[in-house]
């Protein structure tokens, strides 16, 4: 039986954490930001520094959180024959698509009729997850080379042309080019498709194979070494696409008259689907800071990992007290109940033109984030002190 030391698994841990805690800023500010549903933070012509980076901070999130699942993936297969590891990723994944359309959903909705239903996050994690159950009963080099041509490879689609009405162009919507796309069931209920599955597989089947740079052969220094060439390499490769600006994502950046917007408009990459170059802008840094958390023990990371020892247990909570709060602060404000729903929000008690300014909207994160702080702790103590078979489903 392979045993990892917890110096290796705690590096994972507290860059999870990390990516965590910045995640809630984003669903934060979907929330309580006044212009959330009315601009994009991202939209030169009329952002601010501080939101275009308040927003363009929390694109690191998904492609590390994913990276790092096929991470952790990888690490606890070595302690289960290859049936059993295979198994419980299958199960798991599924769990997670369900608890997508239902737990998440009407966390984010607040609407027990399930009018609108999100395909996000945990469902590109869920569905990654079901494929490589499926490839584990292969091969490791088969997951490697499956995930470097997914990773590298996805954009093709962008100069291939592909079916745009029937069902041919909704799955390959759902599979690979979703961008926000809508789907309809019926008159009153949709299905909003935010992560296409195979460029997050790609992701995860990456992380899967970087997995094994955690193997015991590789001594602390050696593998610190590997990581901050293979991050950086990353990141070299991101500059290097940009610069070209031909391949690796749809929308090329632009020269402005200013040189600010031109910085901006080169970190601008493309999330729906995750471009190539947005993989390598936020997966690299994550690889490097991997690399230089490789030793590190301090009261800081402590408290961070906590956040990334629970994430499932995190992330479906977190969305629960955000949308509460943001309750709160509709009534506080004079909402009646006849305003809780609008046409032009999926959520209820959040019109589109509620909210407040960007200071509002980082000290409801802190308080968020701190709220969830014992809790985490707590469940992650719960989850070591127990050795129960669903809680390695939560």
């Amino acid at each position: 039986m392979t045993a990892y030391p917890a110096s290796r698994i705690n590096a994972i841990d507290v860059l999870r954490g990390i990516v965590m805690i910045i995640m809630a800023l984003d669903h934060t500010r979907d929330f309580f930001h006044i212009t959330a549903f009315t601009d994009d933070p991202l939209n030169l012509e009329t952002t601010t520094i501080p939101l275009y980076f308040t927003r363009w901070i929390t694109h690191f999130c998904a492609p590390v959180f994913l990276f790092l699942s096929g991470t952790s993936a990888f690490l606890s297969s070595q302690n289960k024959s290859k049936e059993a590891a295979s198994a419980f990723l299958i199960k798991r994944g599924l769990w997670l698509v369900l608890i997508e359309i239902t737990v998440i959903t009407f966390g984010l909705t607040f609407n027990p009729f399930y009018n609108f239903i999100f395909f996000q996050v945990i469902w590109a994690i869920g569905w990654s997850m079901v494929l490589l159950g499926l490839f584990l009963r292969f091969s490791y080099r088969a997951i490697l080379i499956t995930g470097l041509l997914l990773f590298f490879g996805h954009n093709l689609t962008n100069h291939l042309p592909l079916p745009t009405e029937g069902p041919a162009s909704n799955l390959l919507k759902i599979l690979l080019t979703a961008s926000g796309t809508i789907l309809r069931i019926d008159d009153q209920h949709f299905i909003g498709v935010f992560y296409a599955i195979l460029p997050w597989t790609g992701a995860m089947f990456a992380g899967y194979a970087f997995g094994n740079i955690y193997a015991l052969d590789f001594t602390s220094a050696k593998r610190r070494q590997i990581l901050l060439l293979l991050g950086g390499g990353l990141v070299l490769l991101f500059i290097v696409l940009r610069m070209v600006n031909h391949y690796g994502d749809p929308v090329p950046r632009k020269i402005y008259p200013d040189t600010t917007r031109t910085i901006l408009s080169f970190l601008n990459t493309t999330k729906y689907p995750p471009s190539l170059m947005y993989l390598c802008m936020t997966i690299g840094p994550g690889i490097l800071i991997l690399g230089l958390l490789e030793n590190v023990r301090a009261a800081w990371t402590n408290v961070v990992s906590v956040y990334g020892r629970v994430p499932l247990f995190y992330f479906v909570f977190h969305f629960y007290l955000i949308h509460v709060l943001c309750m709160v602060f509709f009534f506080a404000t004079g909402h009646t109940l006849s305003q809780a729903s609008d046409p032009n929000s999926p959520f209820l008690f959040r019109p589109a033109n509620f909210g407040y300014g960007l200071p509002v909207v980082y000290l409801v994160w802190f308080c968020v984030v701190i709220v969830l702080y014992r809790p985490c702790k707590r469940y992650s103590e719960y989850k070591l002190s127990h050795k129960k078979w669903w809680l390695s489903y939560v």
